[in-house]
């Protein structure tokens, strides 16, 4: 059983984060400069969030699934993906 990938590990609460900003900034702060930077930023780590979590070999249906919901799911599954890993070297 190997860790998560490297990629996942960062991106998913990269993705997180960016999304807390964007979301900041519609409610707040209206900065178009935030918006153009941090957009692109937020999209690419959501699609890499997807994609490496469904290139994992311990992922499923469900864990990708989940990975695809905005912002708290790549955390989520990459939550998922690591205890599915606990469980298995416990048991």
């Amino acid at each position: 059983m190997r860790r998560p990938d490297r990629l996942l590990r960062f991106c998913a609460p990269l993705e997180l984060v960016t999304l807390a900003v964007l979301l900041t900034n519609v409610g707040a702060l209206h900065l178009e400069a935030v918006a153009s930077a941090v957009g692109p930023l937020h999209g690419c780590a959501y699609l890499i969030v997807v994609l490496t979590t469904a290139r994992e070999p311990d992922a499923d249906r469900r864990t990708v699934a989940l990975s695809a919901v905005p912002g708290i799911g790549g955390v989520l599954a990459l939550r998922r993906l690591t205890a599915n890993r606990t469980s298995l070297r416990r048991g």
